[in-house]
């Protein structure tokens, strides 16, 4: 018995009848949830769908030059300008269901010329977007215009001057290329910016704890200063509390990861440590989130885009700094001025002093570069620990900064026994 040959156009066929039927099986559904209650006017069933994909199929396989599946393609949007007549008498203006029909009729197309992954990843951003109607219709109003820009201006400098930089050393002193520089730039600002879009617009109004996970991959020093102020209103929470020490969980896996895409090696070495103590900072804030009672009101995070070329800037220029002065500490002094330069950093912004660490060049060797940063990561648990004492009040403030201490002080001991 011969086997049952190969023909790869009944396999393309099936997939495109497939993928139309299931197309038009979620049209029809959408348009029996949205569009029949603004307009009495619907075009198509998921049999319509299908047969237009079956169309497409065809036409495309008849004629090389695609003159034929052009017409067809003519002859679909005729008929849909009828429709479209009908639904301008109701002022009605969307062209939602002729741009779905496009994608069902380039479905044919699409499996003949790529592999199974495109017609299946179309379908299934298709359902997606669909379902995703009111979710897409409140971030549009609730977005910033101006981010945009931000996000623009940052994407041309990202992707399209980055790849321009010289990749060799041209600046005096500074072990490492403009590419380099604007590369950690952009990847430090790109986990900032995920952490911060996550907070104002996905989790902006949630609970507290919420608020310091997903603040905490932002920014969790500015996490700490807004709770803490909420905590002078409402007293000593122990919601207020739980969110702290979960933003300062978090600190710990960001570090984990931002010190995994510089320096594996580094990572390793971090890996532990840092992830038991993430892990005993976010068991500990959920112990004070269960036992918590309050309120949980919307807070007001300071609305500053990581992305501003202004933030990115003068980030740029304190890496660079931290650069140069890291190189004449390790040159002159070695590893105790490393350390004790790192204990004074954590009293700031940790983050360009850290990418200084994993991309520069020192005398130390990488067991010292592991300790200076998680130095610096203890001293920056005692800055918020302060900070939670000046903004909330010694009184309101005191349960979270008391564990902000002792995490501190436990961190910077066990720097010096990695």
């Amino acid at each position: 018995m011969k086997p049952f040959p190969y023909n790869p156009d009944l396999v393309h066929f099936a997939v495109t009848v497939v993928f139309s039927f299931l197309l038009g099986l979620e049209v029809k559904t959408y348009g029996q949830q949205i569009e029949e209650e603004e307009s009495p006017h619907f075009i198509g069933s998921a049999r319509t769908y299908t047969f237009l994909g079956i169309l497409g199929f065809i036409f495309f396989r008849l004629d090389a030059h695609c003159l034929i599946y052009i017409a067809g393609l003519l002859g679909f949007t005729g008929v849909f300008m009828l429709y479209y007549y009908k639904k301008l008498q109701d002022q009605k203006t969307s062209i939602l269901l002729y741009l779905l029909g496009l994608v069902v009729y380039s479905m044919g197309p699409l499996s003949v010329q790529y592999t199974l992954w495109m017609p299946a990843l179309l379908f299934v951003l298709t359902v997606f977007i669909l379902n995703a109607r009111k979710a897409i219709h409140e971030i549009s109003i609730s977005i910033n215009a101006s981010e945009l820009e931000t996000l623009g201006k940052m994407i041309l400098l990202s992707a399209v001057i980055l790849p321009l930089l010289p990749n060799k050393n041209v600046i005096p002193m500074v072990p490492l290329s403009p590419f380099k520089i604007w590369l950690a730039v952009v990847v430090v600002s790109g986990i900032s910016y995920g952490g911060y879009i996550a907070q104002k617009y996905f989790f902006g109004d949630r609970q507290y704890l919420l608020t310091g996970l997903v603040g905490g991959l932002y920014s969790s020093t500015a996490v700490t200063v807004v709770l803490s102020k909420k905590a002078k209103e409402l007293g000593s929470a122990p919601l207020i509390t739980a969110a702290i020490i979960a933003a300062t969980a978090m600190m710990y896996f960001r570090l984990i990861i931002l010190t995994a895409l510089f320096n594996l090696l580094i990572a390793k070495t971090l890996l532990v440590p840092l992830g038991i103590l993430g892990i005993a900072c976010l068991a500990l804030s959920l112990v004070y989130a269960r036992n918590g009672k309050g309120r949980n009101s919307k807070l007001q995070m300071e609305d500053k885009n990581p992305l501003e070329l202004g933030t990115a800037l003068v980030f740029a220029v304190l890496f660079v700094s931290m650069i140069v002065l890291t190189q004449f500490i390790t040159s002159h002094y070695g590893s105790w001025g490393l350390n004790a330069l790192s204990f004074v950093v954590g009293f700031a912004d940790i983050d360009p002093f850290v990418l200084s660490l994993l991309t520069g060049k020192y005398s130390v060797g990488f067991d010292q570069v592991a300790t200076a940063i998680v130095i610096a990561t203890g001293s920056n648990n005692i800055l918020k620990g302060m900070y939670c004492m000046w903004f909330g009040g010694i009184r309101n403030g005191r349960y979270p900064a008391w564990w902000l201490f002792f995490f501190g002080g436990v961190t910077i001991g066990i720097a010096f026994i990695l």
